[in-house]
């Protein structure tokens, strides 16, 4: 304890050095200049409000940018639901871009900490602080007051027991006589009044002895419920909450200015009192200078709130078809854990992603028992509705992922999401030596389409083609990796691809047919040069089918529309605008793909031996540090392997371009060709190759 007590005193004094010496000279300004103990609380608490205002008129418009935002960033988190990482990206363009700071909101608080740190310092030593009498003056005259109480004098109130003393008549010359203090301080100590509107400010209020300090907590909770239901309704962000927040923030908030007050003595109590019914002052005072009213459209923000209410019935049937989803999840996961020995798990993002482990899923499912577990994030996914009782289907929400994959115990996990451990998927806490087994979904280089350590992580790569293993390799010696086990696969998708097109049918119009097909990453056609593209191609006789990403026409809901509205007169035989992404007649049919970097190149080319004309719009890199390994990227590579690339600036001449793709299509048909089976292992039994790998470590288990 002693020890202990020697760290405290050391710990006050500095606070008293770094906080209280500074506020101690405007506590004895404001002292000087009213000489009223009270009075000068209160001229103290207006200084530093005043001191604060600039800080004030920060946060009020940072507040103002805020609420003007909220709508946009309603829309972000209805757009990318369920990707935080997206939701993140957009909503800090979007402060970037309005000079939003999300940090300011926190400086009035910060800020009145050490006040209020520092506040209780200069009222525990008056002597120092609003008489200016040195700390080895004011410890020599506790030490003499304590001989005359007879008593140590310790603690916090130890000056102020000097005071008492001085005041009190039977000390008041023995220690007038001691000659510590100069006459004129002895007197300003011995007639100053601790006392206001007989309170004495320099207790601390308690209900074992009570007395007019209990008013202080009382009218603290009383002012802290004033301001709170006056920023309710004239706050900026606080009138934007919901009753129940609001409610629930007043109560906090009077309840801890009830304890507060009852902990500290009551000058600070007065302190908190006049902040709050200031701070009312000051918010009048903020919104007259930078009025919401001016810069945030309220009319339509009530019309759009009506007509959310409107949609309630909706809302309210939303929510119950989410209610249900989770007791299916929770079932699901049950389910799942009351199987027992369970060989193999496939983990598929979405509905789709089961094309790149048919392949597989089939050859295990006709030529072995094996019980396949398929976990999808979708609950729509096509395996629900395959019937195939060797495949065992499970719903699991992104929101369970990270504790279901924590808790996994199987010998083989078979994943198309990379980022093993690095994000919310983390490898097993509960077995250790679960294989885990990474197929790709895309036949994309491994060093720029994907983050750094995107592969670290798994113990098996199912390789697409050699070039993917010379980049693994080079990364695990790059980095002082431990070897993978990297097999000679190929390309699932790829496989069905090639079989589905040697039955699709022969187009009858003889018309050559133009595929534009971009990625959907910033810069990307849509956005630099699609309708120059569309005008040049329509007029030089092309059939031209336009077939944006996805993701781009989910995040650019109005842009098809527009297009289609711009293109109405012509839009028809010779130009089509493709929203039907379940089919993908279009892309195998056409005669040419235009794009930019976009993985469906690959695809295309290698499915149909037809070219593909890029366009070198801004790159879609993903590692910066591509270009730091010896391998190239394919995606550079296969550019003018499978046709041609041009810059932007070259656009003009696009039908020159594609006169000349089409003269040399024979030549780029073999040359596609050659270099699809150089670099694709496995062409057209790729599954199998991958399904014997699996069912040899399963019987190596079994052993």
């Amino acid at each position: 304890m002693p020890a202990w007590s020697g760290i405290k005193e050391n710990i006050l004094e500095i606070i008293n050095t770094i906080l209280g010496k500074p506020l101690g000279w405007i506590m004895y300004f404001c002292y000087n200049l009213v000489q009223n103990y009270g009075l000068t609380i209160i001229l103290f608490t207006l200084i530093s409000k005043l001191i604060l205002l600039p800080i004030s008129l920060m946060v009020q418009k940072n507040s103002i940018k805020m609420v003007k935002l909220q709508p946009e960033i309603d829309e972000i988190k209805k757009l990318y639901a369920g990707d935080k990482e997206r939701i993140g990206e957009e909503q800090y363009k979007l402060f970037e871009r309005e000079g939003y700071n999300p940090g300011i909101g926190c400086l009035p608080t910060v800020i009145q900490i050490p006040i209020i740190l520092g506040l209780i310092q200069v009222i525990y030593h008056p002597l120092q602080h609003l008489f200016r009498v040195a700390s080895q003056t004011a410890q020599s005259l506790i030490q003499t007051t304590g001989q005359l109480l007879n008593k140590e004098l310790t603690g916090n109130s130890s000056e102020l027991q000097v005071i008492e003393a001085i005041q009190n008549s039977s000390f008041t010359e023995a220690i007038r006589e001691t000659g510590l203090l100069t006459p004129e301080t002895f007197e300003k100590i011995r007639t100053m009044e601790l006392d206001f509107l007989g309170i004495r400010l320099s207790e601390i209020p308690s209900l074992k002895t009570p007395n007019a300090t209990l008013l202080i907590p009382l009218i603290s909770g009383l002012s802290a419920l004033a301001l709170c239901l006056y920023q309710d309704r004239n706050n900026v962000l606080q009138r934007e909450q919901g009753k129940l927040q609001q409610w629930g923030m007043t109560i906090f908030l009077v309840l801890f200015s009830l304890y507060f007050t009852f902990l500290v003595p009551a000058g600070i109590g007065l302190y908190w009192i006049c902040s709050n019914l200031l701070a009312i002052v000051q918010l009048a005072i903020l919104n007259k200078i930078y009025a919401p009213e001016k810069y945030i459209d309220y009319e339509a923000r009530n019309a759009k709130k009506a007509e959310e209410a409107e949609t309630s019935e909706e809302a309210r049937a939303k929510h119950e078809e989410e209610r249900k989803l989770q007791l299916r999840e929770r079932d699901d996961i049950e389910r799942f854990y009351d199987t027992q020995n369970k060989l193999v798990v496939f983990y598929s993002e979405k509905s789709g992603f089961y094309n790149y482990y048919a392949e597989i899923i089939e050859y295990l499912l006709k030529h072995t028992k094996i019980i396949i577990h398929y976990v999808t994030g979708d609950p729509e996914d096509q395996v629900f509705q395959m019937n195939e009782p060797n495949l065992v289907p499970y719903y699991v929400s992104d929101r369970s992922l990270g504790t279901f994959f924590a808790q996994l115990d199987v010998p083989i996990v078979v994943m198309t999401m990379p980022d093993l451990q690095t994000y919310h998927i983390k490898r097993s806490v509960v077995r250790r030596d679960i294989e885990y087994i990474y197929v790709f979904h895309a036949l994309m280089s491994t060093t720029m389409a994907y983050r750094k350590a995107a592969f670290d992580h798994f113990d098996t790569i199912f390789t697409v083609g050699p070039y993917q293993v010379r980049e693994i390799r080079e990364n695990e010696k790059k980095y002082a990796l431990k070897p993978k086990n990297l097999v000679e696969h190929g390309y699932g998708q790829l496989d069905r691809l090639l079989r589905e097109h040697e039955h699709l049918p022969k187009r009858d119009d003889n018309t050559k047919m133009i595929l534009i097909a971009p990625s959907h990453h910033p810069g990307n056609i849509m956005e630099s040069c699609i309708t120059e593209l569309i005008d040049r191609l329509y007029d030089a006789g092309y059939k031209v089918v336009v077939r944006p990403h996805p993701q781009y026409v989910k995040r650019n809901p109005e842009f098809i529309p527009g297009l289609e509205s711009r293109y109405a007169d012509k839009t028809g035989d010779r130009l089509v605008f493709e929203g039907n992404f379940s089919s993908h007649e279009s892309i195998y049919s056409a005669d040419l793909l235009i794009t930019d970097w976009s993985g469906v190149t690959f695809e295309y080319s290698y499915v149909t031996k037809r070219p593909a004309l890029c366009i070198n719009t801004p790159m879609k890199v993903i590692n910066p540090e591509y270009d730091q390994y010896e391998n190239k990227p394919m995606e550079i590579t296969f550019r003018n392997v499978c046709g041609i690339s041009i810059d932007l600036s070259e656009v003009s001449n696009i039908t020159t371009h594609v006169k000349d793709v089409f003269e040399r299509a024979e030549e780029y048909r073999q040359t596609i060709d050659t270099f699809m089976k150089e670099n694709v292992y496995n062409i057209g039994s790729s599954g199998q190759n991958g399904a014997k790998y699996i069912i040899s470590r399963l019987l190596k288990e079994k052993k």
